[in-house]
C-alpha cells in the first residue's frame, strides 16, 4: 500500500530569500534519502511560508524492496574436508550470513571452484526508516546563516517550535532536541494561532486555508498578483513590473492582504528611480503607474495580517515611507549642489583594489582603452570623445550621497545626473551601460558609446586582477571576472566589434605601470587564454561541438564575430556525409608537418622543379587555385564557402599521399614536400586546426 508522506518543520520566522532554496535542498534530500533506500515513491511538492517549510512526496512505499545478494565464500577445497563435511570455513561463511550449512552452494569460477551463498536482506518499514532519517534530513537544511537558542544544540535558520510528520494517516515518531513530531501544526500568528489537527497528507493544504494560512507558493503568489494588480487599478494605475519582489514578497507573508498607501506630491521632483529603490528595498512596497508609465504618489503594501481598519494600517505605511522619501529627497538635493569635478577628486580617496589602487586611476586607464578601442572599431572622433567624457563620468556617482545610500543605483543615477547637468545624452547613457551585462543572459549596452566603455571597464578589471595575480580558480572568482569576460566577448560580438582581442588585452595591461606584480607579456597571455576560454564556455552553450569549437577556437580568437562564425561553418561542413575522410587527410597534413617541425627539419618555399610525380604537381596547381579564392571568401565574410573552396583539395592530398613518399631520402625532395604540405596546412590552419576533429 502507498501513502504519502508528509514532513512540515515549523519556525519562527525565516528570512524571505532562506525559504525557496531551504525547499529545495529539503525536498531533493528526502527524494534521495528514499530513493537509495530503495522505497519506491512518486513525486515531490514543497509548501511554505516564513514559519514553515514543509515537502509532501506521493506514493511512497510502506516497505522498503527485499534485496538478495549473491555471496562468495572461500574455496572449495578449504571450506570442506575430504568427506564433504563442512569445515571451519565453511561454518563461519554460514554463520555470517545467518544461514545453515546446507544452504551452501559451489560456484564454478575462472579461478577456480568457491562456496556461494543467496543472502536476503527483508525491507524495513518505511515508517521505521523514516524515523531514523528525519532528524538527520531537517539538521541538513543549508541556511546562508543559522542560530542556536536556549541550552540546544541544533542550529537552524530560526527556533523551529514544532515538527509534523504524517506517512498516511499515521505519525512518524522521532525526536529532534526536545521537539516532538506529531500530527499537527499551527494557524496564522495573529488570526488563528491555535494549534491544528492535519489527520492526513491530503487535508494539510485546507486545514492551513481555513486557519488563513496559504501553504501553496505558487497559489499565493498568484493571489498576491492579482489582488495588487486590482490594488492598483483602483487607485488609477498599475503596479510597475517586479517579478523579483513579488517573489520577495511572497515569502514574506502566509496571508497577503495589498493596500494602498500614499506619500506627498512633493516628493515626485526626486527622480522615480530613487523614489522606486526606497520604496522597493526598504519597504518591499510595490510602485505604482500611471497610463504615460510616470511615478504616482502611491504605492501598494502586502501585509500578513487582514486588519479591522485597514486605512489605519494605509496611514501607517504612509508615514514610514515618509521618513524614507524624505531621506532620498533631502540626498538627491544634496547631489544636485555638487559638481563631477568635486566627485571626480573625490575618487581618489575610493579604493578600487588593495593593489590596484583608486577609482581615480581606474577612470584614467579606462578613458585610455576606451579611445582606443574607439579607433580600432573605427568610430568618429565624436564617438571617441563621447566614450572619454564618459570613462571620466562613469564612477563619479559613487560617492553621491543617492548611491552611498542605495548603491544599487549606481549608474542610474550617474546618467541620471549628467543628464541634469548638461551632458550629451550619449554620455549619460553610456554611464548607466557600462555596468551592463549585470548578469548573466542581461541586456547590453544599446548605445555604441555605452558599448566601447563598458569593455574598456571590464578589460580594467580583469588586466588589472591579472597583473596583481588575482587570477580566478575552480572554486573562487570574488572579482566576477568570468561574468566580466562573458560580457566584453557578447559585447563584441553584439557590436561586430572585430578589432584585435589581444591588442587591446596588451593596451590595457601596459597601463598598470608599478602596479604589475607580473610580466605584461605573461598577464596578455593569461588574460587571451582567459577569454578564449570563456568564448569557448558561450558557444559549448550555444549547442556547437567541443571538438569543433576546440579546433576553431585554439588557432585565433582574436577577430571575435569571426570566431563564431567559423564554428557554425566547421559545424555545418562537419555534417556532410564525406567529412570524415576529409579530416582525416587533413589531419595527416597536420600531423606530418608537426613531427617535421618537431625533427628540426627544414621547411623552405616549394621549387617545382624538383617535384618527381604528377600528384605533387596537380596538388600544387590546385592549392594555387583554391587560394586565392579562400581569401576572397574571407574577406566577403563567405566562411561556408570558404571551407567548401578547402575542401576541394581532398581528392588531390588523398592523391599525393597515393603517389609519392613524404619521406623520401632525398632531403631537398623531403622538404620540398614538406613545403608544398605546409601551404596546405597553412590554408586550412588559420581556419580551424582539425588535427582537434573527431572522426
Amino acid at each position: 500500500m502507498n501513502n504519502s508522506l508528509l514532513l512540515e518543520i515549523g519556525t519562527e520566522e525565516i528570512p524571505a530569500s532562506y525559504i525557496t532554496p531551504a525547499l529545495n535542498a529539503l525536498s531533493s534530500t528526502l527524494l534521495k534519502k528514499l530513493t537509495d533506500a530503495r522505497i519506491a515513491h512518486g513525486s515531490a511538492r514543497v509548501f511554505g511560508t516564513p514559519r514553515r517549510l514543509a515537502v509532501e512526496i506521493a506514493d511512497v512505499s510502506d516497505k522498503q524492496e527485499s534485496v538478495t545478494t549473491e555471496v562468495m565464500g572461500p574455496p572449495e577445497k578449504v571450506g570442506f574436508d575430504e568427506n564433504g563435511k563442512p569445515a571451519v570455513p565453511a561454518r563461519k561463511f554460514a554463520e555470517k550470513l545467518g544461514i545453515s550449512t546446507d544452504e551452501i552452494s559451489i560456484k564454478k569460477t575462472k579461478k577456480g571452484s568457491y562456496l556461494c551463498a543467496t543472502k536476503t536482506e527483508e525491507g524495513l518499514e518505511t515508517n521505521v526508516f523514516l524515523q531514523g532519517i528525519l532528524p538527520d534530513v531537517i539538521r541538513s537544511v543549508p541556511f546562508p546563516k543559522t542560530m542556536k537558542w536556549a541550552d540546544l544544540n541544533l542550529q537552524f535558520a530560526r527556533p523551529v517550535h514544532w515538527i509534523l510528520a504524517l506517512l498516511g494517516n499515521d505519525v512518524i515518531p522521532f525526536s529532534l532536541e526536545n521537539i516532538k513530531s506529531g500530527n499537527t501544526t499551527r494557524g496564522h500568528r495573529f488570526m488563528s494561532p491555535d494549534t491544528i489537527t492535519v489527520t492526513t497528507p491530503g487535508d494539510y493544504i485546507e486545514r492551513l486555508r481555513s486557519a488563513y494560512v496559504l501553504a501553496d507558493l505558487e497559489e499565493r503568489k498568484q493571489i498576491i498578483e492579482k489582488e495588487i494588480s486590482k490594488a492598483a487599478q483602483e487607485a488609477g494605475g498599475r503596479v510597475l513590473p517586479d517579478s523579483e519582489l513579488v517573489d520577495i514578497v511572497n515569502n514574506l507573508v502566509e496571508y497577503p492582504v495589498p493596500v494602498v498607501g500614499k506619500f506627498d506630491e512633493e516628493f515626485l521632483e526626486v527622480p522615480d528611480e530613487v523614489l522606486i529603490t526606497a520604496m522597493r528595498e526598504h519597504q518591499k512596497y510595490f510602485a505604482i503607474i500611471d497610463e504615460n508609465d510616470k511615478l504616482m504618489s502611491c504605492f501598494i503594501a502586502v501585509n500578513n495580517t487582514q486588519a479591522k481598519n485597514m486605512d489605519l494600517v494605509a496611514a501607517g505605511h504612509g508615514r514610514v515611507i515618509r521618513a524614507r522619501l524624505a531621506d532620498a529627497q533631502f540626498f538627491y538635493k544634496g547631489d544636485l549642489e555638487a559638481s563631477f569635478d568635486d566627485w571626480i577628486e573625490k575618487l581618489k580617496g575610493v579604493l578600487f583594489q588593495a593593489k590596484l589602487g583608486s577609482m581615480y586611476k581606474k577612470i584614467m586607464r579606462v578613458r585610455e582603452v576606451a579611445e582606443f578601442i574607439s579607433d580600432a572599431a573605427g568610430q568618429d572622433s565624436a564617438v571617441k570623445e563621447q566614450a572619454a567624457r564618459a570613462a571620466m563620468l562613469c564612477k563619479a556617482d559613487l560617492v553621491s550621497q543617492v548611491v552611498v545610500e542605495f548603491p544599487k543605483l549606481q549608474g542610474v543615477m550617474g546618467r541620471v545626473y549628467a543628464g541634469i547637468k548638461g551632458e550629451p545624452d550619449a554620455v549619460a547613457c553610456a554611464i548607466e551601460e557600462h555596468y551592463r551585462p549585470t548578469y548573466s543572459g542581461g541586456t547590453l549596452p544599446e548605445t555604441m558609446t555605452g558599448a566601447i566603455l563598458a569593455i574598456a571597464d571590464k578589460i580594467d578589471s580583469i588586466c588589472g586582477c591579472f597583473s596583481a595575480g588575482l587570477i580566478p580558480t575552480g572554486a573562487s572568482d570574488p572579482y566576477a571576472l568570468r561574468r566580466q569576460g562573458i560580457g566584453i566577448i557578447q559585447i563584441m560580438h553584439e557590436k561586430g566589434f572585430s578589432f584585435s582581442l589581444k591588442a587591446m588585452i596588451e593596451k590595457s595591461a601596459t597601463l598598470f605601470g608599478e602596479r604589475r606584480d607580473r610580466d605584461v607579456g605573461e598577464t596578455v597571455s593569461d588574460v587571451y587564454t582567459f577569454l578564449q576560454n570563456r568564448i569557448s564556455h558561450l558557444l559549448a552553450e550555444e549547442g556547437f561541438s567541443k571538438d569543433v569549437i576546440a579546433s576553431v577556437t585554439s588557432v585565433s580568437v582574436d577577430n571575435m564575430p569571426n570566431v563564431r562564425n567559423r564554428v557554425r561553418a566547421l559545424e555545418n561542413l562537419k555534417s556532410a556525409p564525406d567529412f570524415d575522410p576529409l579530416a582525416v587527410a587533413f589531419k595527416r597534413v597536420v600531423n606530418i608537418i608537426r613531427k617535421a617541425g618537431e625533427a628540426g627539419e627544414t621547411v623552405g618555399d616549394v621549387d617545382k622543379n624538383l617535384f618527381e610525380h604528377e600528384s605533387e604537381s596537380a596538388l600544387y596547381a590546385a592549392y594555387n587555385a583554391v587560394k586565392n579564392k579562400v581569401s576572397e571568401d574571407l574577406d566577403k565574410g563567405l566562411f561556408d564557402q570558404a571551407l567548401l573552396d578547402i575542401a576541394s583539395l581532398r581528392d588531390t592530398v588523398d592523391a599525393f599521399f597515393d603517389g609519392v613518399l613524404v619521406m623520401a631520402e632525398d632531403t631537398k625532395i623531403r622538404n620540398n614536400r614538406f613545403a608544398l604540405l605546409k601551404n596546405i596546412a597553412d590554408l586550412f590552419g588559420g581556419f580551424a586546426d582539425f588535427s582537434k576533429i573527431s572522426t
